[in-house]
């Protein structure tokens, strides 16, 4: 077939060649005026930055933002605005102590490492005690964010579909229950929650395999109050409020009025599981070891503890930054307190808050924990590569979060996919980690495996130190 280039083909070429021409002219004219009054501009202000004094000049800002920080500057102006409670999602940027002054400390010629080849197990069996004990293949769980309240039908499909290909679990959150999140996931954690529909129906309990009774996060704990217009649509339907009703939690969950109702509604709870495990979630406090005790006296098979570093969809600043304790703080009392009563082999237990790196986690499996609950990771991975869809205009979590209008641009199958590329790269890491340890599995791993860079991380985990 003969190609021919007609005529209307030249014209267009030469219209194009012609705007080119003349951008480049323009570019050549207006550089200079620019430049011209860019200079004057830069100029004023580096004048009045350099003379004005310090009461009336801009830059009396550089030092207020160094001591208040910007993010004090900022909330402080939420709070002029309206008057009201403001919540800050995702948790406390506060710097906490944590993991990073204990280093691994492998054996080079006592002890050889393991060869490549070698098969690593990662297994870990929660509630031992239980008739029908949890099974996952990775000691990485994915965490309680609720639908509803904080995410979105496609990103809790998402983080289901996510776990059941990694062989894990993912939990409910505190939400109304989801059915479409319970059919896309394998092994499904069912949260007993602190609001209205928190006691959940039996057929809910029933297609659950783990229960987690909580009683407060490393974010947040107590009542919580969520306005009706941030909680519309299907969330509300599915929760049973009416469509003007605001949603507020219980200090307990639907049935415990004090004290003395726990054993009662344990006795019943117990009963309905059918044998699963039940679990405790906690705020980890200065009170731990009271709270623990309760749990053992309760027949809790799991304790779940979400240190101070544990994130919220949106809870209070002081919830965040002032209540709670570190999560390493949290571990290292948790496990000496099981041991003490020699419960650790019988009580499952799981810590939370602050787990990013697969360094981090691993150091905590060392001291004493069986698993570990993570919810910022699978939470940004979720957008990983579709931030383009929304920035940068808004942040990447509005294609996550319930009350966005953003929510339906997430692809489900993708953010499912780097969810499970995430936590598998994160994985494979513990596991090489583990081979230079000489561990084969994570039964294996003790605190031995760990030294301390400082004094604190030392007398906190009972480490050697480096010195």
């Amino acid at each position: 077939m003969q190609i021919t280039i007609t005529s209307s083909f030249w014209l267009f070429l030469l219209i194009v060649l012609l705007a080119l021409q003349l951008f480049l002219v323009l570019i050549l004219i207006i550089k200079p005026i620019l430049r011209y009054l860019v200079g004057l501009q830069v100029g004023d202000f580096l004048e009045k930055i350099l003379s004005d004094k310090y009461t009336e000049n801009l830059m009396e800002i550089w030092p207020a933002g160094k001591r208040i920080s910007v993010l004090n500057i900022v909330e402080i102006g939420l709070r002029s605005q309206s008057g009201k409670i403001i919540t800050r999602p995702i948790g406390s940027p506060k710097k906490f102590p944590g993991f990073d002054n204990l280093m691994f400390a492998p054996h080079l010629m006592s002890k050889l490492s393991l060869p490549e080849s070698a098969q690593m197990n990662m297994q870990v069996r929660i509630g031992p005690k239980a008739n029908k004990p949890l099974v996952i293949n990775i000691p990485i769980m994915i965490g309680a964010m609720a639908y509803g309240i904080a995410l979105s039908e496609e990103a809790k499909r998402a983080l289901a579909r996510a776990a059941k290909t990694l062989q894990t679990s993912t939990c409910s959150g505190e939400g109304p229950f989801l059915p479409e999140e319970r059919m896309e996931a394998g092994k499904y954690v069912l949260q007993i929650s602190r609001w209205a529909w928190g006691a959940r129906t039996q057929k809910q309990i029933d297609s659950a395999d783990m229960l987690e009774v909580q009683m407060g996060q490393g974010a947040d704990m107590g009542s919580v109050t969520i306005e009706a217009v941030e909680f519309q649509g299907r969330a509300q339907e599915l929760s049973g409020l009416a469509p003007d009703e605001m949603a507020i939690s219980f200090p307990a969950p639907p049935g415990i009025q004090k004290q003395s109702d726990w054993p009662g509604f344990m006795k019943t709870l117990r009963k309905r599981s059918k044998g699963i495990p039940i679990a405790l979630k906690l705020m980890a406090t200065a009170h731990l070891e009271e709270d623990l005790d309760a749990a053992i006296r309760l027949g809790f098979d799991a304790v779940i503890i979400d240190g101070a570093q544990g994130g919220s969809h949106a809870t209070t600043p002081i919830k965040q930054d002032d209540f709670g304790i570190p999560t390493l703080f949290a571990l290292i009392r948790a496990v000496r307190f099981l041991n003490k009563h020699k419960l650790r082999e019988q009580i499952s237990l799981i810590i939370a808050g602050g787990f990013y790196t697969p360094g981090e986690c691993l150091k905590a499996l060392a001291l004493g924990a069986d698993a570990i609950y993570m919810a910022t990771v699978p939470l940004f991975s979720l957008t990983h590569n579709q931030v383009g869809k929304v920035i940068p205009w808004e942040p990447p979590t509005t294609l996550v979060f319930y009350d966005s209008p953003s929510k339906s641009k997430l692809d489900i199958d993708q953010a499912a996919t780097s969810v499970v590329n995430a936590i598998t790269s994160m994985v494979l890491e513990m596991e090489e980690g583990m081979r230079a340890l000489g561990k084969a599995s994570l039964k294996e791993l003790n605190p031995d495996d760990l030294v301390a860079l400082d004094s604190l991380s030392a007398e906190v985990t009972g480490l050697k130190r480096i010195y």
